[in-house]
């Protein structure tokens, strides 16, 4: 696969906007990385049920009430994994995500069975499965921003407030290497799914994410991400994030790609010039915060 220029530079372009806006977000305070999640959550949702609309049309006509509580209660798994660096005064979004959340499960069946000319479990199928494909990673990622880990005096809260921007950098250097690389030396297709992508590009992408974002966690660049250089959190797991990170992550592109295919489309939205949609930027994040949440949980 030759390297296109023009491709290139607007990719480069729109990720330099991108990159400026993402880490503000991930950097400025609590607030910022709410909202701009929140964003980026039902940004996702709607190229979600675009895209699933196109592969079953049935799911296309499913009623305004459906489609935007659905998403409202979404957001409501966000709100549940907030905590108190999310209160504002006595009020808890965390409280209020699951009471809302609560309401919407019992409202959303009635509200269909009163409105909806038929119930269709396959359409409900459809939005339990965005729920736990799009809101539960999002939900999972909030929780990693204020993710403690153990110490001697018991749990250490907020030491790794950086854990959501290692995992943005690792999704990133693993995504750009593995189409440089590809696109360099790339010769064996990888999947018939995603026909642009090569067994040199991907092996590529995952050496040069565990190799980059061990070394910077591991040295004295890390305090530039915010870990502190007596981080209690060894080295070596970030190396295991990092390739936690880039398998699953190609395993959610193949995953957005297959259903671009069976919508017949090519890009989830047109938001990023040379990227796509929300959905083509986010998609490797989506599956892969899940088991790197699970490894936090289980090992740190």
């Amino acid at each position: 696969m030759a390297l296109n220029l023009a491709t290139f530079k607007t990719r480069l372009l729109t990720a330099i906007v991108f990159t400026a806006v993402m880490l503000t977000g991930l950097l400025w305070n609590q607030w910022s990385f709410f909202i701009l999640f929140s964003i980026v959550h039902f940004a996702c949702w709607i190229e979600f049920q675009k895209i699933v609309g196109l592969i079953d049309p049935e799911y296309a006509q499913i009623t305004a009430f459906h489609k935007y509580g659905v998403i409202i209660a979404g957001w409501c798994i966000l709100l549940y994994f907030t905590s108190d660096l999310f209160n504002i005064g006595d009020f808890s979004l965390h409280s209020i995500g699951w009471w809302l959340g609560l309401i919407f499960v019992f409202i959303l069946p009635i509200i269909e069975l009163l409105f909806a000319k038929q119930v269709s479990l396959k359409n409900i199928g459809y939005s339990v499965a965005g729920l736990v494909y799009i809101s539960l990673s999002w939900g999972l990622f909030i929780d990693l921003y204020r993710f403690g880990v153990a110490s001697g005096d018991g749990l250490v809260p907020d030491i790794n407030i950086n854990f959501p921007l290692m995992i943005v950098l690792a999704m990133w250097i693993n995504d750009t290497m593995a189409y440089l690389v590809g696109s360099f030396i790339g010769k064996t297709p990888f999947s018939k799914i995603s026909p642009k992508k090569t067994w040199e590009g991907t092996l590529g992408g995952l050496i040069l994410c565990i190799v980059v974002v061990g070394v910077v966690a591991g040295s004295k660049l890390s305090s530039l991400l915010g870990i502190p250089e007596a981080s209690p959190v060894a080295p070596y797991h970030w190396y295991i994030i990092a390739a936690i990170i880039g398998i699953f992550g190609t395993t959610g592109d193949l995953l957005e790609s297959k259903l671009k295919r069976m919508a017949n489309v090519k890009d989830s939205g047109q938001i990023m010039p040379g990227h796509g949609g929300f959905l083509d930027r986010f998609d490797s994040l989506l599956i892969a915060i899940p088991f790197v949440w699970l490894y936090v949980r289980l090992f740190l």
